[in-house]
């Protein structure tokens, strides 16, 4: 039996909803100099570039962008940084995915950050499917999309898949 894709963003809507979360971060953010976005890896790290270069097109503000690598299937914190993490002490993170699920994945990635002092941290998804098993919350999204279960989003990046941007509930 065929698995049924019903496209629920298409290649300017995943534009459009980058440059608007691009535009709630400097309003949230507009007293601050810098802020380190932190991408999951991969397309939350795809993500987080996109969102790094509309941030420097329409804000003054000094940009870091930090990788982590997570194993998210561990039940232990297992996560690996490109840069030390000691780049981000002092400064407000945002904390980039493209699709928060279960909220396990972006608990993983803010747990690096307990070891050293930060401003604030934020978390920016295109995706927010609001199955939250953790009290991990969007603070900017692109979309809030309320799904069943047994449904999954599937999200298409020209990074990391080629072909076009694009979005689906499978």
């Amino acid at each position: 039996m065929p698995t049924k894709k019903t496209l629920i963003l298409n290649q300017e809507q995943i534009r459009q909803k980058s440059l608007r979360i691009a535009y709630q971060i400097v309003e949230d953010n507009f007293e601050e100099k810098s802020l380190v976005l932190v991408g999951i890896a991969s397309r939350g790290y795809a993500f987080a570039q996109r969102l790094k270069a509309l941030l420097e097109q329409i804000s003054s503000l000094d940009i870091r962008l930090i990788k982590v690598t997570l194993d998210k299937e561990s039940r232990t914190l297992d996560a690996e940084t490109d840069i030390p993490i000691e780049e981000a002490k002092n400064k407000v993170i945002i904390l980039v995915d493209d699709v928060l699920n279960s909220g396990r994945t972006l608990a993983y990635g803010l747990g690096i950050f307990f070891d050293i002092p930060i401003k604030k941290m934020r978390t920016a998804v295109l995706i927010d499917r609001s199955h939250h098993k953790f009290p991990i919350f969007s603070d900017y999204s692109g979309l809030k999309l309320s799904t069943i279960l047994k449904e999954h989003v599937e999200v298409n990046l020209t990074e990391c898949d080629g072909g076009e941007d694009a979005a689906w509930l499978i």
